[in-house]
């Protein structure tokens, strides 16, 4: 049984897809097919229902896919053994985000920290802080970074760095530098999607204040953090949005803080973890350097 067929099994699992998978592992699609279709003559069975475009795992599929993500995390820790007898970490480190942290925070920690062990692989897989939980939830990722805590039993949260939401606007847009908080809701505002743990902070925020979030006049939604800027920028609005993505643009003026009377928004970005999953050597030494990085 080859490896490679297992990997490329996990991925076509996970996407649902012969095409998302093979832009994933950066194959081709027949490449892909012929993976799994040698892979399904080894084990004797059918893995994947072809459904027109759509792929539906068979019950095979579901209980061997377990057993895989167990077989590959025990080569990632080979490959860990090997590259600590080298004398460095070495392997692939996985880390699913949400937008802010995935955007802004984690490449240049990832790179100091590659700069010291060269034979480090880094993918950061950047989603809503809903999808990323749910990633860790199915056992598709080991280490999530996120801005909103969904309960779970099965999960371990650990504060990781503080951050504040703050209201912006275009400098073309007749909007006071100081506003009250019912001022700023008479605005248009642009917001990110159902999911986004800026938009469930800035609710939660509301409803402290008394304030119902179908108040908001909300303009449109946008599913990443640069397309709202950009539309913000137009002047078309305001928006409620991390500082550490609007770090640049308030130092440039090409955005304008606006302050909300009252106490500040903010909240905390955590590292989670599966409770029942053990941390590889790898991504626990790179945890340790995360948290004195920042």
């Amino acid at each position: 049984m080859d490896l490679h067929h297992l990997r490329v099994f996990a991925a076509v699992f996970k996407k649902r897809s012969f095409s998302r998978a093979s832009e994933e592992l950066l194959l081709s699609q027949p490449t892909v097919s012929d993976h799994i279709k040698s892979l399904e003559e080894d084990l004797g069975c059918r893995l994947f229902d072809r459904l027109g475009r759509n792929i539906i795992p068979t019950s095979e599929a579901e209980a061997l896919y377990h057993l895989v993500c167990e077989i590959m995390e025990k080569v990632e820790s080979i490959r860990e053994i090997a590259g600590r007898a080298g004398g460095e970490p070495a392997g692939e480190l996985v880390i699913g985000a949400s937008t802010i942290p995935g955007t802004y925070l984690l490449p240049p920690v990832m790179m100091d920290f590659k700069r010291l062990n060269p034979g480090v692989f880094f993918k950061i897989e950047i989603a809503d802080s809903r999808e990323t939980v749910q990633k860790i939830l199915s056992q598709d990722l080991l280490i999530g970074i996120v801005g909103s805590k969904q309960f779970s039993h099965q999960l371990n949260y650990t504060q990781f760095v503080d951050d504040e939401i703050v209201a912006v606007a275009s400098p073309k847009l007749s909007i006071k530098n100081r506003v009250s908080l019912d001022e700023l809701l008479s605005y248009p505002m642009i917001c990110r999607e159902e999911g986004s743990g800026t938009r469930k902070e800035f609710e939660r925020y509301l409803e402290l204040h008394g304030k119902s979030s179908d108040k908001i006049k909300i303009l449109g939604y946008f599913g990443s953090t640069d397309a709202l800027k950009q539309a913000v920028k137009s002047g078309a609005g305001t928006a409620v949005i991390s500082r550490f993505a609007v770090a640049e643009d308030l130092k440039h003026g090409t955005l304008k803080l606006i302050r909300v009377s009252g106490n500040e928004i903010r909240r905390q970005f955590y590292v989670v973890t599966h409770k029942k999953r053990t941390l590889p050597a790898l991504h626990t030494a790179f945890l340790a350097f995360l948290r004195t990085s920042l």
